[in-house]
């Protein structure tokens, strides 16, 4: 999947540059992205890229990893109680069978099916709250979306 589009007027950062941000490898980041919890921006030869938008998220990842010993389903189930449905405001008569909410092994952007496949995942509204899910108490509040 490319995201070219979604991430135009956006300085890229090659991902040699932000793994060596992190002190991390490579292979790790792209580890992180084939077990669905990191979206790079891809060029359309493949190139993979992040934005000064993705640190924050990359840091929480391995904060939950490194500090509190999550491994990746771990994450993956934390993920999928974010309610995207709240935040994408999501018609009640789409609910019964969404796929996101059927599932708790799985965030939204890395599911099969997605309710809103006119977005880029990478811009996701859900995939964007992501970083703050170490409080997850004030995500899962009724009434985010509308307070926001």
């Amino acid at each position: 999947m490319t995201h070219d589009t979604a991430d135009r007027g956006r300085q890229r950062i090659k991902i040699g540059t932000v793994a060596k941000h992190f002190d991390i490898s490579v292979d790790l980041l792209r580890l992180y992205e084939r077990e669905g919890l990191l979206l790079p921006v891809k060029s359309n030869k493949g190139t993979r890229y992040f934005t000064a938008r993705d640190f924050e998220w990359i840091s929480t990842l391995l904060r939950m990893v490194r500090e509190s010993g999550l491994n990746f389903a771990g994450i993956r189930h934390l993920l999928a109680l974010l309610p995207c449905w709240n935040v994408n405001r999501c018609d009640d008569s789409k609910l019964g069978n969404c796929p996101t909410k059927l599932s708790a092994a799985t965030p939204c952007w890395a599911a099969e099916k997605c309710c809103h496949t006119d977005r880029e995942c990478y811009e996701c509204a859900v995939y964007r709250l992501a970083p703050n899910c170490a409080n997850l108490k004030v995500l899962l509040a009724p009434n985010r979306a509308a307070a926001d």
